[in-house]
């Protein structure tokens, strides 16, 4: 068995993990077979002291079909 992995940027303005959750859940509209994701970048876009935008880099891990 194979896995391809890719990967996603997922963006929030609550949060990190929103982020990643809206990779994953973006990644799962045209991919099957999803196995696992990791986090491999956090970024965060600012105003002054604010943070106004969250970024997190996914990486999905999928199985190559046959």
């Amino acid at each position: 068995m194979a896995q391809k992995v890719i990967d996603i940027v997922g963006v929030s303005k609550e949060s990190f993990a929103k982020a990643a959750e809206n990779a994953v859940h973006e990644a799962a509209k045209t991919v099957r077979g999803l196995k696992w994701a990791r986090v491999s970048e956090f970024e965060m876009e600012m105003d002054g002291k604010k943070v106004t935008l969250y970024r997190a880099t996914a990486r999905i891990y999928f199985d190559v079909e046959s």
